[in-house]
């Protein structure tokens, strides 16, 4: 049996950053009849919070995740959404209350 689009996703964030806090949205279902969807690929929003990203401007953050999800960019996502933070960026309530979590609707 093969990994869901968000399990994959989710593996590989994990794998690469070991992130205090992930979180993914499936949105495809807002991009229906769109270009991307029509051919099967999916809209996902990522935030994920992870020491990697100290120090690093936001750009650098992106390239980082997309080229984590290089493999997956090609044939599973269409559009990525990325909120990418260090845990210093974050009120300490945030990182310390949320747990690893995925989710889409």
């Amino acid at each position: 049996m093969s990994a869901t689009r968000l399990e994959r996703i989710r593996d590989r964030l994990g794998e690469r950053f070991a992130p205090t806090l992930l979180e993914i949205i499936d949105e495809s279902h807002l991009h229906a009849g769109h270009a991307g969807a029509r051919g099967g690929k999916g809209h996902f929003r990522v935030r994920i919070v992870a020491s990697t990203f100290a120090g690093l401007t936001p750009l650098q953050r992106h390239r980082l995740v997309y080229d984590s999800l290089a493999e997956l960019m090609a044939r599973d996502i269409h559009a990525l959404s990325i909120e990418a933070s260090a845990p210093a960026e974050l009120p300490s309530s945030t990182v310390a209350t949320t747990t690893p979590t995925k989710r889409h609707t």
